[in-house]
């Protein structure tokens, strides 16, 4: 290049402090970068990042986290261009591993009321008949529950992230207070095999075998996209195929 350029890890220490992004996105995009970028292209000056090394690094990742640090250093790199302090991006054309999906478990709601989930029996419930985020719920107060609904218009990180995720939904009982990290509530839901986060899939299908419109459905999950409530609501279980197999022989007997 003819001059001396400043390291990628010199540079991004300047980029955090332009960042415009919510302190808990800061404090994960910096883990990340700690963890996974740093050891691999921070020693190198900011344009001559090969890209085959950081393709490499990013094939060995798990496919979700490579996601992740691609679109990290796209980032770093978008800004770095903002503010001239690079000409190349090592991260255009690149690829990560393909993210395979699969049906991911849940439990209706029959099921959760049928399990003993020990100390945070009422807290599986409340997160199972209200469909909160964790960080939501984590934030729910008693002086948020009032006139028959819980009133969500915060996170234990601050604002809702988006305009959709401020609501009111109707409150259904079993609340009690959160702990203040949901490790010891994911590993309760973990021996079930499900996660914390699969309890708004529960209140979701919920929604949905009542009868509840997808778009009344949306607004009480707090879905800023009415195909995210979509995904879920075209859940299928083992029994409503059986349902529909009953449905349609008892059909096919009238006539």
């Amino acid at each position: 290049m003819g001059r001396f350029q400043m390291l990628v890890n010199e540079w991004v220490e300047s980029f955090w402090a332009v960042l415009n992004v919510r302190p808990k996105t800061l404090h994960d995009y910096k883990r990340l970068y700690k963890r996974h970028l740093a050891p691999s292209i921070g020693a190198y000056e900011i344009d001559a990042v090969p890209p085959m090394v950081l393709q490499q690094k990013l094939l060995s990742l798990p496919p979700q986290t490579s996601r992740h640090c691609l679109m990290l250093v796209k980032t770093i790199y978008r800004e770095a261009k903002l503010y001239g302090v690079c000409v190349v991006n090592p991260a255009d054309g690149l690829k990560t591993p393909k993210i395979q999906i699969s049906d991911k478990k849940f439990l209706t709601w029959n099921e959760v009321d049928a399990i003993d989930w020990g100390r945070y029996n009422e807290q599986v419930r409340f997160l199972s008949l209200h469909g909160l985020r964790w960080s939501e719920a984590a934030a729910i107060r008693e002086s948020d529950i009032r006139d028959g609904f819980v009133w969500i218009s915060k996170t234990v990180n601050g604002a809702c992230k988006s305009k959709s995720s401020v609501r009111k939904v109707p409150y259904l009982g079993h609340f009690s207070q959160l702990p203040l990290t949901y490790k010891p509530l994911q590993k309760c839901a973990n021996k079930q095999g499900v996660t914390v986060h699969s309890f708004r899939r529960t209140y979701a299908y919920l929604l949905k075998t009542e009868g509840i419109h997808v778009t009344t459905a949306q607004k009480l999950l707090g879905h800023s996209d009415p195909l995210m409530t979509l995904k879920v609501y075209t859940s299928v279980l083992d029994d409503e195929i059986d349902a529909a197999g009953v449905a349609l022989a008892l059909r096919i007997a009238i006539k």
